[in-house]
């Protein structure tokens, strides 16, 4: 198993700090987006092609496009270059970490803001997109992060920054938010499946949405979309937005007939690693919640309740966060790290892990323990006064906490346990 922490020895000064790196790496070895291609995505008999239980005869098609955006494109177009060679007749991944490969094209995108650098790459996917026929076989790798990455027009990005900034001020959640971003694109919300029309598309998920809610990937370009522009309106009124120009996604299903998503990650897969790593190393493990969206303090106290002695306690999901001030640092796992500190006890070690590797900061997230609060309390540290100005970064660095993977180029939401030794 791959060590995925840069800072793995440092970190390690407890067993149940050990374990809890551990665990963790089996959760990000198994969502590693290389991988998960090659294992799942195979040639047989010369020219079919596999993906999972799906079997595809390429002697159908006179053309293969590649088409990739989200923080897991690169890596997954990397795999399917290896795989698919010289059969590809031209592709283009969008991610956060370009790789040179022979047959598909790949740059870098800004993320969490659209930006008019995603609009240019954007143009080249809309452009390879039109005209398609019914002789073409289309891949595209949807995963998170391509909400931001995939732009188009430049209205939309224009939109979509404004409309990112407002959001983070709402607490409103995920679905909500990209059920607005479905209807101001004129990709996302199936709007690049009518693009592709009538080619046959193969959709490879790496859902980076706690639960099943395959739809909202990336604000779902390849999925019908079931939402409306009265349910639009109704979330901006829900959080005093302000107006937006509203488009109505794709309805007719003759757009989504020869359009098959096949769901390669999601945090099940993580969790479930995790879970199996927790076991071999003898603890009670329970996975509390796949689909974990309550406030951050809510979070930890549920965790904390769950608890046994010699228990792990596994979370996936987006704790929600009100954003309501500017200047801090970090993203959720570095706050949830400092809102943990005053609630361990001398038993409880818990770690908090965005899976793409950047919370917020070139930090992944934050490893807290009874160790932590003791030198907090040491240094005269507030950590009150860290909380209220959401300078979470800043006091994982002071103490020595911070979870360093760099870039994973995949993501399954947070990923959180708590090991009660």
């Amino acid at each position: 198993m791959k060590n995925w922490f840069q800072n793995f020895i440092p970190l390690a000064t407890t067993p149940a700090r050990k374990d809890a790196l551990t665990i963790a790496n089996a959760g990000l070895s198994a969502i590693d987006s290389e991988d998960v291609v090659m294992q799942n995505v195979r040639i047989e008999q010369g020219d079919t092609l596999v993906v999972k239980d799906q079997k595809i005869e390429l002697k159908n098609f006179k053309t293969i496009k590649v088409i990739g955006f989200g923080k897991a494109s690169c890596k997954a177009a990397f795999a399917l270059d290896q795989i698919l060679g010289k059969r590809i007749n031209t592709g283009i991944a969008i991610g956060i970490q370009p790789i040179a490969c022979e047959n598909i094209k790949m740059y870098k995108g800004s993320h969490p803001r659209p930006s008019d650098e995603n609009v240019k790459l954007s143009r080249n996917v809309y452009e390879m997109s039109q005209g398609s026929t019914a002789d073409d076989l289309i891949i595209v790798i949807v995963s998170g992060g391509g909400s931001a990455l995939l732009c188009w027009p430049k209205e939309e990005c224009d939109q979509g920054r404004k409309l990112y900034e407002e959001f983070l001020a709402t607490g409103g959640s995920i679905r909500e938010l990209n059920t607005l971003r479905k209807h101001i694109s004129q990709l996302k919300g199936g709007g690049l499946a009518r693009l592709l029309y009538p080619a046959t598309v193969i959709g490879l998920i790496f859902s980076d949405v706690p639960g099943d809610n395959y739809d909202l990937i990336a604000s779902g370009p390849t999925y019908k979309d079931n939402s409306t522009i009265k349910d639009v309106k109704k979330i901006i009124e829900k959080y005093k937005l302000s107006d937006y120009k509203l488009t109505e996604t794709p309805k007719d299903d003759k757009y989504f007939e020869k359009v098959h998503n096949i769901v390669l990650v999601s945090n099940h897969l993580a969790l479930d690693a995790m879970k199996q790593e927790s076991e071999k190393l003898g603890y009670t493990t329970h996975i509390l919640s796949d689909e974990m969206y309550d406030d951050m303090d809510t979070v930890v106290q549920k965790m904390l309740e769950a608890a046994t002695d010699n228990s792990v306690i596994l979370v996936g999901g987006e704790p929600g966060l009100v954003v309501n001030k500017p200047g801090g640092t970090g993203g959720r796992n570095l706050n949830m790290s400092m809102r943990a500190i005053n609630k361990v006890s001398k038993k409880d070690t818990f770690l908090f892990l965005a899976s793409d590797g950047l919370d917020n900061s070139e930090a992944a997230g934050g490893i807290v323990d009874y160790q932590v609060k003791q030198k907090a309390q040491e240094l005269g540290l507030n950590i009150q006064d860290y909380v209220a100005s959401f300078d979470g970064y800043g006091l994982a660095e002071k103490l020595g906490y911070t979870l360093m993977t760099g870039q994973t180029q995949a993501n399954v939401s947070d990923l959180l346990l708590l090991i009660r030794k």
